[in-house]
């Protein structure tokens, strides 16, 4: 039987995707203007997301990403054993999510994206993205602040979507499962692997970085 903090894993991290994709194809339905559907949907899923962190975060900490959990393990908070089962739940919740929100748009459940995006740029935005995403809910947990992270982690998340090149997938979860909606907010299969590395290494620079800048670690530990 799955343990209530992974349930809450897989469902925040399904009913994430559901928001993301789902208010991309929504957002390119009401506008033909670019601009404007990339604003919409930046403001949706900040807001949804900092929704979703407050309604599971006394469960399982509201993880929802891989390079979370990662940054939590690497600073000593959480198993390994954990990391990987909110890890699998994610990843599994991910592509729930996306196949839910295709269906309820009337397009097929999964449908390989075509949209690449690669390049230098994008994969920098996407390192820098997520190193400020994982030190900033590390550093609020440090200094005992985790009432702040769903507004702080949706405003951050609402900024990058608009103000990166790579419009802020900072998720490994979410990067795997963009890759099976051939949508506005889809990522070809091939570009996936080197998103995927610059998150990564993002997490692990965040978790150098918030030893280095908040040594005394706070007994609150995210739930974990």
């Amino acid at each position: 039987m799955m343990s209530r903090e992974v349930v809450a894993e897989f469902l925040g991290t399904a009913l994430l995707l559901y928001v993301i994709v789902g208010s991309g194809i929504a957002a390119q339905t009401l506008s033909s203007d670019s601009a404007v559907q990339l604003l919409a949907h930046a403001l949706i899923v900040g807001l949804g997301l900092a929704v979703l962190i407050l309604l599971f975060q006394s469960i399982s900490g509201s993880h929802f990403n891989p390079a979370v959990t990662l940054g939590f393990w690497r600073e000593g908070s959480i198993s390994g054993e954990k990391a990987v089962r909110y890890t699998s739940a994610q990843i599994l919740g991910g592509l729930s999510g996306v196949m839910l929100a295709n269906l309820t748009f009337d397009l097929p459940a999964v449908s390989l994206a075509t949209t690449a995006r690669s390049g230098l740029g994008l994969v920098l935005s996407e390192a820098v993205a997520t190193f400020v995403l994982v030190l900033l809910i590390l550093a609020l947990v440090r200094i005992d602040r985790p009432a702040a992270i769903p507004a702080a982690v949706g405003a951050w998340v609402a900024v990058i979507v608009f103000a990166t090149s790579s419009t802020g997938f900072v998720n490994p979860a979410v990067t795997i499962a963009r890759a099976i909606t051939d949508t506005f907010t889809g990522i070809v299969p091939s570009s996936v692997p080197a998103f995927l590395m610059a998150q990564l290494v993002g997490a692990y620079l965040a978790v150098l970085a918030v030893k280095a800048l908040y040594p005394s670690r706070s007994n609150q530990t995210a739930n974990a």
